[in-house]
């Protein structure tokens, strides 16, 4: 019986492919990735645009592999350099992938939402592929089921979705099913990344994303967008056999557009900067699975936002 087992295991196709996460700012799509995941790769923060680049993460099951893309969320407003280049990573993750799911929140579709669905099947248009195209309606246990039915005939009646699931990335209702629909209707391929291996960032970017994450969730108004992180030094302990996991030493820069800004995150007598610094330290051991002394250094760089040299030199 276990021969036979083996056998039409042997026979099973593998599939592999890409699948671009795309709506607009606080849709939910890096929630959405951290829960299929099972752990965090994507900042997550109440106030919009959290997301600036495409953050990587794979998904490996037993006959498929899916590499997710989270993007920045999709709006018309673009204020600034970094907002150009944001929309830039978000319409670059549309092309060459095997499904796109639009995600969107549970009402009726306004003109955002129209606008990023032309822009999805626009990108589709001249494909020699088929892209599937999901419609995934996130934040269903914020609302009664009886709503959703007329929300998913307006989605309808404005396109031909190959899939509509209802989820809710923050406790996982549907996400399962969202997953079994998936692998069908990726091409078969091959393993992409190591099995193991869940993101394809680098430590030293998800610390200081969760550095930025902790400047956003203790800061207001204007303050979390004008926020930029920079790693300057990352230092381990050196053995025969290359660097020893016991101690991280890690030194980063917070860039600041303005000077107020810069007093608002060191705060009155450094108490702001601490708390963001203890809160960063405490996520970063746990990621790193080492102790971690960390320092924070404010710093202003006025306008960096609008300037295409400063984005360019602080990773965007």
């Amino acid at each position: 019986m276990k021969e036979k087992e083996k056998n039409i295991n042997a026979e099973k196709t593998f599939r592999s492919g890409y699948v671009s996460i795309i709506g607009r700012p606080n849709a939910g799509k890096s929630t959405l990735l951290n829960t299929i995941l099972g752990q965090k790769v994507s900042i997550v923060t109440k106030k919009p645009q959290t997301t600036r680049n495409r953050i990587i993460g794979v998904k490996t099951l037993e006959d498929a592999q899916i590499v997710f893309m989270d993007t920045p969320g999709i709006h018309k407003k673009l204020h600034t350099k970094l907002d150009e280049a944001m929309m830039r990573e978000a319409r670059d993750a549309m092309q060459e992938v095997d499904i796109i799911l639009f995600m969107v929140e549970p009402k009726s579709p306004g003109a955002e939402e129209k606008d990023i669905l032309d822009l999805i099947t626009g990108s589709k248009k001249g494909k020699s592929k088929k892209v599937f195209l999901f419609l995934v309606i996130n934040k269903v246990d914020t609302v009664r089921k009886s709503k959703l039915l007329p929300i998913i005939q307006e989605y309808a009646g404005l396109f031909s979705f190959d899939e509509v699931i209802p989820i809710s990335a923050l406790n996982g209702d549907g996400v399962d099913l969202l997953l079994e629909k998936l692998p069908g209707c990726l091409p078969e391929g091959p393993m992409y990344y190591p099995e193991d291996l869940v993101t394809d960032q680098l430590e030293r970017f998800m610390v200081s994303e969760i550095i930025r994450e902790k400047v956003m969730e203790t800061t207001f108004e204007e303050v979390p967008h004008a926020v930029a992180v920079e790693i300057v030094r990352w230092e381990e302990p050196q053995g025969e056999g290359g660097p020893v996991r016991g101690l991280v030493r890690i030194n980063a820069d917070i860039w600041v557009e303005r000077d107020s800004q810069k007093g608002i995150i060191i705060g009155k007598g450094g108490r702001m900067l601490k708390e963001i610094g203890q809160a960063a330290r405490l996520e970063a051991e746990k990621l790193l699975n080492a102790r971690v002394f960390l320092e924070l250094w404010v710093k202003l760089k006025k306008d960096w936002r609008s300037d295409t040299k400063s984005i360019s030199e602080l990773g965007f």
